[in-house]
């Protein structure tokens, strides 16, 4: 059996700032990982430097690149800093995501867009350029939503545009896996950070708390130790989507 631990190795990590992504980093800092913290804008630059901070306190090497993945080049130049100051890369982990909680007949065209570009072209050219850059025997996950296996309206494009990665997945694990390189994807039940609460009301927070089997919302502490047994011990696992959830969704 193969260990992969991760002392010593270059993790990327798209929306490493904060919330999930920035427990990632902590995490996987203290346990040796040099990382390569991603962050999308002024906006989020202060989560970054705290987390950059935080890495570094933990006595782990780490930079900060900003840049809005929807733009492909932003990706490719992620990557390249990532080569450039650690000289390769083995684990690439995409946490990012937006949510849209919209009747299917008032989302605008712009909304679709936008949501397909976050959702779908980001974690589809993130893939890709983990694919040609990333070290032999390297780790991709990308984070979905457990939504994939609701039957519910109101997240049609939310939904809808993280599907399209579970096939992402499957096909880039089948070309990658010559390699040594697995590939897979998380999905969440509802995580109780501000990510979720902005789309929902009071009533429907209360729904999401009670519907899974375990009871509540997804905690990131959770979520964080599964994305790191995936890109670890966990290599054997490639091409999957696994649903983590507490029982909120299955298929």
């Amino acid at each position: 059996m193969k260990t992969h631990d991760v002392n010593g190795k270059v993790v990327v990590i798209a929306g490493g700032g904060k919330n999930l992504g920035g427990l990632l980093s902590r995490n996987l800092a203290a346990k040796g990982a040099k990382l390569v913290i991603h962050y999308n804008s002024e906006s989020t630059r202060s989560d970054a430097e705290k987390t950059l901070a935080d890495v570094k306190a933990l006595g782990a090497e780490a930079i900060l690149v900003q840049g809005d993945l929807t733009k492909v080049g932003k990706i490719t130049e992620l990557f390249d800093a990532g080569i450039e100051k650690f000289g390769g890369i083995d684990i690439a982990i995409n946490t990012v995501g937006k949510v849209l909680k919209k009747p299917f007949a008032d989302t605008t065209e712009a909304e679709y867009d936008s949501m397909s570009e976050i959702n779908s072209k980001v974690a589809y050219f993130f893939i890709q350029e983990a694919g040609k850059k990333l070290n032999n025997d390297g780790k991709i996950c990308t984070i979905v939503t457990s939504l994939l296996a609701a039957y519910t309206g109101l997240y049609s494009t939310y939904a809808g545009m993280k599907a399209p990665v579970e096939h992402f997945t499957r096909a880039a694990s089948k070309e990658l896996g010559e390699r040594g390189i697995s590939v897979t994807a998380v999905a969440p039940g509802p995580m109780d950070t501000p990510f979720f609460y902005g789309q929902e009301s009071d009533d429907a927070v209360a729904y999401h708390k009670s519907a899974s089997a375990l009871g509540g919302l997804t905690d990131i502490k959770d979520i964080a130790p599964l994305v790191e047994f995936l890109v670890t011990d966990g290599w054997w696992i490639t091409g999957q989507t696994i649903f983590a959830n507490g029982g909120y969704t299955t298929r």
